[in-house]
């Protein structure tokens, strides 16, 4: 018996024993879910040196623009005395936006900021929601179908490009500072970041404070939205690959991969779709609404 005991565990003792550079260590090195987020130009447009290629997040953005357009202007054509399906959710998104704009803003500016909260918010959702989509927009690995190349499948948002949420971040921004100005006059508006009651020299470290507070909410409004698309996608990614990477298995991937479609990945792909995408186009929409409101409130 111990005989056979040290027979077994010799071999072990032996790897263990091994110097660290005896034991062959392969790592995995062709897969990278990051690089997903790559922007590989697919039309190359130079002026000078401004960069105007096209790439996938050009075409998301543009994707999202025409859905947006196409489907408010659908739906406005079609409005009906005794509403259908469509209509019906079309009037609770209706009231969410009415809902969102009375309770931030009153007067000509819920009539003046309507549309452009109520076009940001679908903007953004869809956006959001074709992320979740796999589409051919791989080209690292594309795919060999008659001798025609084609890019592989893949998941990419255009509000997971930090650019995209800045751009919509300094739009509110420049927006409430202007209707603030308009409203106020320049100096009575830059007088309205000092709260009613501080004076002498307590006003300058407050109205630094303010200051800093603007410039902060330029990185919270973009960087949430950026932030938790990209996250949700890296998951996504990390969860159908990590095995590759781990065992150096691409069999693995595959097999967690169909897994993915299975129960747990059903309930993870709701819960990203339908809350996390959903709940970031109206966090970003009432924020919006917000500063436009505090802007123009005599006390702000």
């Amino acid at each position: 018996m111990r005989a056979r005991l040290l027979a077994a565990l010799t071999p072990l003792a032996l790897a263990l024993a091994a110097p660290a550079g005896a034991l062959a260590i392969t790592v995995n090195e062709d897969f990278k879910p990051q690089n997903e987020f790559k922007l590989d130009p697919w039309i190359e447009i130079k002026l000078g040196g401004l960069d105007l290629s096209i790439n996938k997040a050009v075409v998301y953005i543009l994707a999202a623009c025409v859905l947006t357009c196409v489907t408010l202007i659908y739906v406005a054509r079609r409005m009906r005395d005794r509403p259908g399906r469509l209509q019906t959710a079309i009037e609770g998104y209706y009231g969410l936006i009415t809902d969102i704009t009375k309770g931030n803003l009153s007067g000509t500016m819920v009539r003046r900021w309507f549309p452009f909260l109520a076009a940001m918010f679908v903007f953004i959702w869809f956006s959001n929601m074709i992320g979740y989509l796999p589409l051919p927009t791989n080209t690292e690995h594309p795919v060999d179908i008659f001798g025609l190349e084609v890019p592989s499948l893949a998941l990419y948002a255009a509000t997971a490009n930090l650019s995209v949420p800045l751009v919509l971040t300094l739009l509110v921004i420049v927006s409430y500072h202007v209707e603030g100005i308009r409203a106020k006059g320049l100096v009575r508006y830059l007088k309205g970041w000092v709260p009613a009651g501080v004076e002498g020299p307590a006003s300058g470290p407050i109205f630094a404070i303010e200051v800093i507070s603007h410039f902060v909410r330029i990185i919270s409004l973009s960087v949430r939205l950026f932030a938790n698309m990209l996250a949700g996608h890296l998951l996504i990614l990390f969860m159908g690959g990590g095995l590759v990477v781990l065992l150096n298995l691409a069999v693995v991937g595959s097999l967690v991969l169909g897994v993915m479609t299975g129960t747990l990945a059903v309930a993870f792909y709701i819960f990203e779709v339908g809350l996390v995408a959903t709940l970031q186009a109206f966090i970003f929409t009432i924020l919006a609404a917000i500063y436009l409101g505090g802007a123009v409130a005599e006390e702000h």
